[in-house]
């Protein structure tokens, strides 16, 4: 059989063993199960507990256990928040119900609706199993370059290593990459729909990255970055809220109206 043949042979079997389906619908690749993900998630998230000064401040705290506990409910589940006394505007969501939230997104994320936008982002990651995703893609791409390398044989010297040097950076910028901004982008529409469930104004979502873009100053172009651009990911939001909003209706009317302050 010709290589590349092979090669191509080889990965086809390694994808179709775990062929999985994301909540919007998307093929999955998860190689991994998932006891062994939230393992990784508690031990990450320990270590960052440890290296990372944490917010002392119980006005904080209660704030952003309020809009977690709000989103949280909508899941199920046991889900451990802790804030991190950190100026970056970030905040994270780990398998098996770890959130971090750095005291630096409260900056941004103006009023609780606009929180609840990166929190229900956050927890949509860990509810569509994107580590898994994440972990299995990075985990089949590198044992395609090294079978790569040991088809070629290194035979061919500085050309052999100039090719396969070419052909990881075509696998990051081809496939790692843009599969990281289908995640973002999911986790997004997932989102969107999970604080909607929760009370929280979908609309927020929108004012909550328009203040990330004003905040965030120049960025590599899309196709470069993990991310979606702010343009492309506030258009998509804005397609997705009229799905949402009645959503946030319901939840209204049932009761549902958190009041975190």
């Amino acid at each position: 059989m010709h290589k590349r043949n092979l090669i191509v042979v080889l990965l086809t079997a390694l994808i179709t063993v775990a062929c999985a389906t994301s909540p919007t619908g998307r093929p999955q690749l998860k190689l991994f199960p998932s006891s062994d993900l939230a393992e990784m998630g508690a031990a990450s998230y320990q270590q960052m507990k440890q290296e990372t000064p944490i917010e002392q401040s119980s006005r904080v705290n209660n704030y952003v256990q309020c809009v977690a506990n709000a989103i949280t409910r909508q899941t199920g589940g046991t889900w451990e928040v802790t804030v991190f006394a950190d100026d970056q505007a970030n905040a994270f969501a780990l398998p098996g119900g770890k959130i971090g939230v750095y005291t630096g997104l409260l900056d941004v994320s103006r009023n609780q609706d606009q929180l609840a936008t990166v929190i229900g982002h956050e927890v949509a990651h860990v509810l569509a199993d994107h580590g898994n995703e994440r972990v299995s893609s990075q985990f089949a791409t590198q044992s395609a370059l090294q079978l790569a390398g040991a088809i070629a044989g290194g035979g061919n010297g500085g050309m052999g290593q100039a090719a396969m040097a070419a052909l990881g950076l075509g696998a990051q910028v081809g496939v790692l990459l843009p599969f990281s901004r289908a995640q973002e982008s999911e986790a997004d529409v997932v989102g969107l729909e999970l604080m909607a469930r929760a009370g929280f104004d979908p609309q927020a979502s929108v004012q909550l990255w328009q203040n990330m873009a004003r905040s965030s100053g120049g960025s590599p172009p899309e196709f470069l970055s993990t991310h979606p651009g702010h343009e492309s990911r506030i258009n998509k939001l804005n397609e997705n809220i009229p799905k949402a909003m009645p959503l946030y209706q319901q939840a209204r009317n049932a009761g549902r109206r958190p009041n975190c302050g």
